[in-house]
């Protein structure tokens, strides 16, 4: 269908808005133990380049290593071992600026979207795609890029999809990179988490760019500061690297911290997925 535009300055006031149709109950989901605030979520990665299940190395496209050559065995194997929540990347869409790995996200809420709770990220830059994810059965859609140069659409997917809207901000040294992470912004990363926090997104993902895919630690103290700094909860990502990650992310859970993105620890064995999840559901349950 098509979508009315918005003309937004950064400072999120529009110069001029046509109305939204109203679709707040777009889709209706029921509670279940995955949202509860009192478990820390570990939430496995499944970055999609070409159609394969890849990591990247600091977010380089050259630096990709393959894990697996079939998406949806790879989102049964996480299920089984115990996932409540999986998160996808369309790394091409990310660098294209619109879907690449359509079919592969597809196969993958075919197989286990009905069992849990699935949130994509990469491309993601009008309405229209976010409705048709979302009617393909995946729960939230993660925007990054667009969310910090366009802050108006933002807004509108808010109003259209309240309740499935996560943003993404990535940073470094706490200033956002955008474009893949190729372009680091002037943005303070609390300011602008702040101003969608006003929008009404579900939550925010911090990923520290200068720790993913390095197994270097999950930056505990930068995530704490951003939890502390919102009302709406933090997912934390880059750097995780053991089962002492998860116990200090566990420890401070308290502060806002819903779960935290697993990847290259999970695919490399450094940490044991489900025996991270039960260590987590024991500290936290």
């Amino acid at each position: 269908m098509d979508w009315p535009c918005t003309a937004t300055s950064f400072t999120g006031i529009p110069d001029f808005r046509f109305p939204l149709p109203d679709r707040s109950s777009h889709v209706t989901f029921s509670p279940s133990s995955s949202t509860s605030p009192t478990i820390m979520l570990l939430i496995p990665a499944i970055d999609l380049k070409d159609g394969h299940c890849v990591r990247l190395k600091q977010g380089d496209m050259d630096q990709s290593t393959t894990f697996g050559e079939d998406p949806p065995v790879m989102a049964r194997s996480w299920v089984t071992k115990g996932a409540r929540r999986l998160h996808l990347v369309d790394l091409n869409g990310a660098f294209a600026g619109h879907p690449k790995n359509e079919m592969a996200i597809r196969k993958i809420l075919k197989s286990v979207g009905g069992e849990v709770d699935v949130q994509l990220g990469g491309g993601i830059r009008d309405l229209d795609t976010i409705e048709r994810y979302l009617d393909a059965g995946l729960r939230y859609v993660i925007i990054g890029t667009a969310a910090v140069k366009n802050p108006g659409f933002l807004q509108d997917a808010c109003t259209a999809f309240g309740g499935h809207i996560i943003v993404g901000l990535d940073a470094k040294d706490g200033k956002v990179a955008t474009n893949g992470w190729s372009k680091l912004s002037h943005h303070d990363v609390i300011d602008l988490a702040k101003k969608f926090e006003d929008y009404g997104v579900e939550s925010i993902i911090y990923t520290d760019i200068g720790r993913d895919g390095m197994l270097s630690g999950i930056n505990i103290e930068a995530t704490v500061k951003l939890a502390q700094a919102l009302t709406i909860p933090v997912i934390a990502s880059g750097g995780l690297s053991n089962m002492a990650d998860i116990e200090a992310l566990c420890a401070v859970e308290g502060e806002g911290i819903e779960g935290v993105i697993c990847g290259r620890a999970i695919y490399s064995g450094d940490l044991d997925f489900a025996a991270a999840q039960a260590r987590a559901d024991e500290l936290n349950g």
